[in-house]
């Protein structure tokens, strides 16, 4: 899952949890063990979801709607335009309105921003800069977050180019995500609460 989706999942169990499941991407290798354990917890949380969302029987057959050479990144893809779809259908999953979330989760990462590697900090900068994650719901920015993809890259990759096949399969992707996200948010309560629950820390809401 993309940016935002992984920031709604951790938001109820507490500031570390969710510090520590915004680091997931770019954090390497175990969690700190000087970290409290909630932030140990957050990281781990992000990754059990990405297992989760990767196996799952709808992700996996959205990715494979997609032809060589685009389905080596559908993964990337999908996860991008998920965000895009979340953004859209945000009232029927959470009750804060999105502009409101997100503008308290930038809010968040940036009184955090001293404890976060480079590499989060300089992305928590783009996303100022680009309107994120609010603005995943224009196409516009989704093109824009492609071509930062793109360029991320070690190789060349049709990333850069690939928004309109993903509104050609508009209509398939949503269908997908309907059926997958309500299962993901109650395959993360259940994640959530077992890894705090395993870690001691308590839970705040």
């Amino acid at each position: 899952m993309n940016h935002l989706a992984h920031a709604l999942l951790a938001d109820t169990g507490g500031a570390e949890f969710a510090l520590g499941s915004a680091l997931g991407d770019f954090w390497h290798g175990h969690p700190d063990p000087a970290w409290p354990p909630a932030r140990q917890a957050g990281v781990r949380f992000h990754r059990a979801i990405d297992r989760y969302t990767d196996a799952h029987p709808e992700v996996v057959a959205a990715r494979n709607t997609f032809q060589p050479p685009l389905r080596r990144y559908a993964g990337i893809l999908l996860d991008v335009w998920f965000d895009h779809l979340l953004v859209r259908d945000w009232a029927r999953y959470c009750d804060e309105p999105v502009a409101a979330f997100c503008a308290r989760w930038l809010a968040f990462l940036d009184a955090r921003a001293a404890e976060v590697p480079p590499e989060l900090g300089r992305f928590i900068g783009w996303m100022h800069g680009h309107g994120l994650p609010l603005a995943y719901g224009d196409a516009p920015t989704i093109a824009a977050v492609l071509h930062g993809l793109a360029s991320r890259l070690s190789r060349p990759s049709p990333i850069a180019t690939a928004l309109p096949e993903l509104q050609r399969r508009a209509q398939i992707l949503q269908a997908r995500f309907d059926a997958f996200f309500p299962e993901l948010l109650e395959h993360s309560r259940k994640t959530r609460e077992a890894l705090l629950g395993q870690s001691g820390a308590e839970r705040l809401s």
